[in-house]
């Protein structure tokens, strides 16, 4: 038996022997948060909150502080009402209780504008609200056990959201995201309010996605992910925006987590510097080498990845000085591959090696001015950087360079807020973000026509991006709520700039309906590199013809109805429309390149503001929310996306699928309800399917002169791959002893082992064409352990 086979046996058996031991007494846990008025930032003092169907009655009232405890819950699936005279009434449903953790909230409550003898006490369902009360469209919230409960998630924030409504996966297995037509590179990750770099492994400067994401989702708080027309606050983002929040750890006792699986092992540590104290820590570190799995021929990655990552957070209240809060995330991957010639295998025709890396640390500080004004301030200091070389066998033991990358940027960003809240109809917010790059950028390649290595960039310096905005949020009454804003942009490199609106309207017609109305101008400065592309003049003279690059910009209207059938039972209908312009093309009137169609990385070509493109589309989600140990989801969404080069010629754009469909489903089967026995089964399921993404058709014989792949351009994106089929499942099996549970899972990904078509690309080694399928069947097996 393999080394790693054993581990696994011990796992099982060592789940299997506690599943049959036997305690004498129920198990319970603590349910332990805190309350604060959502506008105001401050705390709720005397809100009730109750156990909803306890018997006896469970509860507890929030102290000064805001602050409330709840003890002896018992370990299963609970829901609780929060109630405080003057504020509307609130239901969290279903929360996970475990016997290994205590659960920890943040709650906030809206304060009430109607008259207290005109209240009527009814309670509203907390599913899926966003954290930010400035949105009315365009956005859903997500937690730590969606992320973890959703099939073929791996625990990844990127591929979770996936399966909402106006969200177009890669199924050729990275994370990347188009939004509503969008390319992935308008998206934007922002961790603790600070916007950060790509955070994925094996990342490309200027992408946004990668094979998986540097951030544990266990390390997650409750977070929102937006797909359009976002409030004012949310500036450099063209499509899509990731905001994570990090969860603060326990701090009143110590608490641990160990995982190890196929893809790695896995370990979370939390508590408090020192008993008493109100501040925490939370700390996560993972390894992972996928080559186990392509060691088994299960998958073949071309190589073996490699990649380990840290994430961590520390708590500071104090008693007059505000709260700080110090976070970080780091990652490094790496991935060498050597292509052995098809006629003997002892020859390599060809390597590349491939490394990236992240490191992010910030500091946060809110502080409150008076009842209902706050100050939120934050620093943070980044780095990112590419490395990619590439190499041809040209003699018997000769190797020809083809490819040099090394792209670093080191970033610094400083941004304050003030938020007051008037009184209950009336809240205003604005704010400062300036950030500064420092980069180091130098590329070449190998010209095949020319037979010599020919620079690209060559750059080093810094520059600046300017950001202010305000927002103005105005309840008119119970039911109706506006939200307007502005935001402003400044590119200091070049002394470009944005000014952009937003607004948005929330009408609840009845209590469990709402019509929603957004509206906003959107912009994001293009990825660094592509302002520093060199291209020689007909004199000789080095030129940067991209430095001078404007904002792409997008005219955001979203119209949406939202219903509540029952308080776990939703539907909800979106339609809109984005006006592209001031859009990215080549200089050059017969081509049909467009930034809109770029994934990552930059271009070499000479590029103007002056292309066009629109987006419009259907998205409906039917939702059952957790709730009597099951839940499903039903999201579609039917959509259109062109543009126009300097050719004048409508295309569609490469991420014109026109169609996404998924279905989720999951179940928990609940096998000890004795004293001293918690064994839940949990299964899910989760079927995709995908229209085909667009691509060229290859030129091959250009391709040849120049030895990497070049496309027709008069003919850009007018082939199509194959629609898309995928179905995940996951099954895990989770036991709840006395201050420990421990949990097998097993998450598949691609079932089916489904093999469409998604690209073609030249491949100069073999001088073929050839196609890029989807990922295959990709299993993970884990055992995780928490104390």
């Amino acid at each position: 038996m393999k080394p790693i086979s054993k581990i696994f046996f011990l796992m099982i058996f060592n789940l299997a022997l506690n599943s049959h031991s036997v305690n004498a007494q129920e198990l319970f846990q603590t349910i332990r948060g805190t309350i604060i008025d959502q506008d105001a930032n401050s705390p709720i003092i005397g809100a009730n909150v109750i156990v909803i169907n306890s018997d006896p009655i469970l509860g507890s009232s929030t102290s000064l502080d805001g602050k409330f405890t709840i003890e002896k819950v018992q370990v299963g699936r609970v829901s609780l009402r929060i109630s405080c005279m003057g504020y509307e009434e609130i239901t969290i449903p279903n929360l996970l209780i475990t016997s290994s953790k205590e659960l920890i909230l943040d709650i906030s409550l809206t304060e009430s504008v109607v008259k207290m003898e005109e209240i009527v006490i009814s309670s509203t369902p907390d599913n899926g609200v966003v954290l930010n009360e400035m949105v009315t469209v365009s956005a859903r919230a997500f937690s730590v056990e969606e992320t973890k409960r959703y099939a073929g998630s791996f625990n990844d924030p990127a591929r979770m959201v996936s399966s909402f409504a106006g969200v177009m996966p890669a199924p050729e297995g990275d994370n990347f995201i188009a939004v509503r037509g969008n390319s992935p590179k308008g998206n934007q990750w922002r961790l603790e309010g600070i916007e950060i770099p790509n955070p994925n492994h094996f990342s490309d400067e200027g992408a946004t996605g990668g094979p998986i994401n540097a951030l544990n989702s266990a390390m997650l708080a409750n977070s929102d992910f937006y797909t359009g027309a976002f409030p004012a606050e949310y500036g450099n983002a063209f499509s899509g925006i990731f905001d994570m929040r990090l969860r603060n750890g326990n701090n009143q006792q110590r608490e641990h987590s160990f995982s190890i699986g196929a893809l790695g092992i896995d370990f979370t540590m939390e508590g408090p510097f020192k008993k008493g104290s109100n501040s925490s820590y939370l700390v996560n570190y993972r390894y992972s080498t996928l080559a186990l799995l392509e060691n088994t021929g299960i998958v073949n990655f071309d190589g073996v990845p490699k990649y380990q990552d840290l994430s961590f957070k520390v708590n500071l209240p104090t008693p007059h000085a505000g709260v700080f809060s110090f976070f970080g995330l780091a990652g490094k991957s790496n991935l060498k591959h050597e292509l052995p010639s098809e006629e003997n295998e002892d020859i390599i025709i060809s390597k590349f090696n491939v490394n990236s890396e992240l490191a992010v640390v910030g500091l946060n500080h809110s502080i409150p001015l008076s009842r209902n004004t706050f100050i939120e301030s934050g620093i943070s200091v980044s780095e990112n950087g590419s490395l990619y070389d590439e190499m041809d066998l040209v003699d018997t033991n000769d190797y020809q360079m083809i490819a040099d990358e090394k792209l670093r940027k080191y970033t610094m960003i400083g941004k304050t807020s003030l938020h007051s809240k008037i009184n209950a109809h009336h809240k205003i917010s604005g704010g400062i973000i300036y950030t500064h790059f420092f980069y180091d950028f130098f590329t070449e390649y190998w010209n095949k026509p020319t037979d010599e290595m020919v620079v690209e960039q060559d750059e080093q310096g810094n520059s600046g991006l300017l950001q202010v905005y305000g927002n103005w949020k105005y309840r008119i009454n119970d039911k109706l709520t506006f939200v307007g804003g502005l935001h402003y942009l400044n590119n200091l490199l070049n002394d470009r700039y944005s000014i952009e609106p937003r607004a948005g309207l929330k009408w609840h017609f009845t209590p469990t309906q709402s019509l929603n109305l957004g509206f906003g101008v959107h912009s994001r400065m293009e990825s660094l590199p592509t302002f520093f592309v060199q291209a020689q003049s007909e004199n000789g003279v080095i030129q940067q013809p991209n430095y001078w690059l404007d904002f792409p910009k997008s005219r955001q209207y979203v119209i949406g109805y939202q219903n509540f059938f029952t308080p776990n039972l939703m539907m909800k209908v979106e339609a809109y429309y984005q006006d592209l312009y001031n859009i990215a093309v080549e200089n050059d009137p017969g081509s049909s390149f467009s930034m809109l169609n770029a994934v990552s990385w930059y271009t070499k070509k000479e590029l103007v503001n002056e292309g066009r493109g629109y987006n419009y589309g259907l998205e409906l989600t039917l939702e059952r929310y957790f709730a009597d140990t099951y839940y499903f989801m039903l999201t579609a969404s039917l959509f259109n996306s062109k543009y126009r080069a300097l050719d004048n010629i409508e295309r569609n754009t490469r991420f014109n699928g026109n169609y996404v469909g998924n279905f989720l489903f999951g179940k928990e089967f609940i096998f000890a309800k004795k004293p001293g026995k918690s064994k839940i089964l949990s299964i899910n399921a989760k079927v995709s399917y995908i229209g085909a993404r667009r691509f060229s058709p290859i030129d091959l014989e250009e391709s040849r002169e120049y030895g990497y792949t070049r496309v027709d351009e008069s003919q850009a994106f007018t082939l199509r791959g194959d629609d898309i089929f995928i179905a995940n499942l996951g099954i895990a099996y989770r036991i709840n002893k006395r201050r420990t549970s421990q949990e097998i899972k097993l998450d598949i990904q691609n079932i089916t082992n489904a093999d469409g078509m998604v690209d073609q690309y030249y491949n100069s080694a073999t001088d073929e064409i050839e196609y890029v399928h989807q990922l295959g069947m990709l299993p993970n097996i884990m055992y995780t352990i928490e104390f």
